[in-house]
């Protein structure tokens, strides 16, 4: 399941995830959601709005629909308090997910983003969870590489500087930058390694899944 970006209502609050929560928490859609990633193998992934929709579900971080509570993190407004749209450097911090499997740890992205609510916000205690697991997929950095909390680098102000995050076991990924805006006619005057092949990845996972003996 891809659940992509997109506008509805203003885009505010919340944009079109407050819209796609109220569809998946349907119980008839959470058990078929449920069961496609954990009895069939399958994967999920959630770019911009939808990755919002992912963590107002809980399948990021937790790998599954759960009621949420205060203490559970979410995407807020940008503190510029207005969208931001542009290109930004985001480094991968993990390739333990199959939709990232053909990136390599520590490569860095530039790629589109282009919202008004990004900006990932959590407590101390889940952030230091993220990170003892591993979930942390990919975060903002500056032109050495390096995490950062700079406005020019880090558009949203995002804590931790994180730009997406993976489920426990990597099936579910959710990211604010706009992966599927690259293509070969696309920013082709900016320098940069642009062609992150998270699709590629998801669709080589399948591959290999029909491969298996049976």
């Amino acid at each position: 399941i891809a659940v992509p970006g997109g506008f509805s209502g203003g885009d505010e609050p919340e944009g079109s995830a407050k819209f796609i929560n109220a569809f998946f928490r349907n119980p008839k859609i959470k058990d078929a959601v449920e069961n496609m990633l954990y009895a069939r193998d399958g994967l999920m992934i959630g770019i911009c709005n939808g990755f919002q929709a992912l963590i107002k579900l809980g399948l990021v971080p937790f790998g599954k629909i759960v009621p949420l509570s205060s203490e559970s993190p979410t995407l807020t407004y940008n503190t510029i308090g207005r969208h931001q749209s542009q290109l930004a450097l985001t480094k991968i911090c993990t390739n333990k997910s199959p939709w990232l499997m053909h990136c390599k740890v520590g490569e860095v992205y530039n790629i589109p983003i282009s919202h008004g609510e990004g900006r990932f916000v959590a407590s101390d205690e889940v952030i230091a969870k993220l990170i003892e697991n591993g979930q942390i997929a990919t975060q903002y950095v500056d032109l050495n590489g390096e995490p950062t909390m700079d406005l020019a680098y880090n558009p949203n102000s995002s804590m931790c500087a994180i730009e997406g995050i993976i489920s426990p076991d990597g099936r579910v990924l959710g990211k604010m930058g706009h992966t599927e805006r690259i293509s070969s006619d696309t920013c082709v005057n900016v320098d940069g390694n642009k062609e992150q092949l998270l699709f590629k990845g998801g669709v080589d996972y399948f591959s290999n899944l029909t491969l298996k003996p049976q």
